[in-house]
């Protein structure tokens, strides 16, 4: 067996790749969330709609999106595994537990993560299947007069069934047809349950990255006086409050504007 077969298939190895694997999905994080703030845009769905089109109809997104889902298969698989392997290294708890300064997340990674791939699953399979694979996300059609940037918006009736969406200009007006996820959202967002299941979701995701964030780093090696500080500000601060605040406002905003 080769070292570097060696080095990733033992314990370290396999927490450099989750450490690895971490840190992309955080960058995912950032990119997701700012495309769906979109969704606060006042402009009928066109902006969040034109963006979730590009993103699965763009060659170079889709191919990252596929090594998004690999990672987080991955980081998964590698995370069952090296509890498994903790729990069996020992299999009886001591009889008098030590206090630990362990934090509480760290204590419950496992737990947070496994919330966390639940709702993934019950995520992709409300809005990326259903709009990728299904009929059930109808289309809209967006005419903007070129000369007063005024948009128009009304549904669309693809003639063809294969059809997915299209960009074109007649009399100096933009007419672009997508199918409308927007709607798909508002509607999803309407129902309390929910919205509750995504807010505790992402209550999950402020813990996990709380620990997680500047434990890949550490796994990582990049420990250094100066900065490690900086990388635990941007951890406890901008991943663990920022981001889930920002997923957690949509599906709370939507709720209420529906009521409304």
């Amino acid at each position: 067996m080769s070292e570097f077969k060696q080095t990733f298939n033992s314990s370290l190895g396999k927490k450099l790749i989750m450490a690895l694997t971490g840190l992309f999905l955080c960058t995912f994080l950032i990119v997701h969330l700012g495309g769906n703030l979109l969704l606060f845009k006042n402009d009928n769905g066109f902006g969040f709609n034109v963006y979730a089109n590009f993103l699965t109809h763009f060659p170079p997104i889709e191919v990252i999106a596929y090594i998004l889902y690999l990672s987080i298969l991955v980081h998964a698989l590698y995370a069952i595994i090296l509890t498994a392997k903790n729990r069996k290294a020992r299999p009886v708890g001591y009889a008098v537990a030590a206090k630990s300064d362990a934090s509480w997340s760290s204590k419950n990674m496992g737990l947070l993560g496994s919330i966390l791939f639940v709702f993934l699953v019950i995520h992709m399979s409300d809005f990326w299947y259903k709009y990728k694979y299904t009929n059930e996300v109808a289309f809209k059609e967006y005419r903007t007069d070129l000369a007063t940037d005024q948009t128009t918006v009304a549904d669309y009736t693809p003639v063809s069934a294969d059809f997915n969406h299209s960009v074109s200009t007649e009399n100096n007006v933009e007419i672009v047809r997508v199918k409308d996820l927007h709607a798909r959202v508002a509607h999803v967002f309407g129902n309390i349950w929910y919205v509750l299941i995504y807010v505790i979701a992402m209550g999950a995701l402020s813990f996990h990255l709380l620990h997680g964030f500047q434990s890949a780093f550490r796994t990582l090696g990049w420990v250094h006086r100066k900065y490690t500080p900086i990388v635990y500000g941007i951890g406890a601060w901008f991943f663990a409050v920022i981001i889930p605040l920002g997923f957690a406002l949509m599906p709370v905003y939507y709720f209420f504007m529906h009521k409304g």
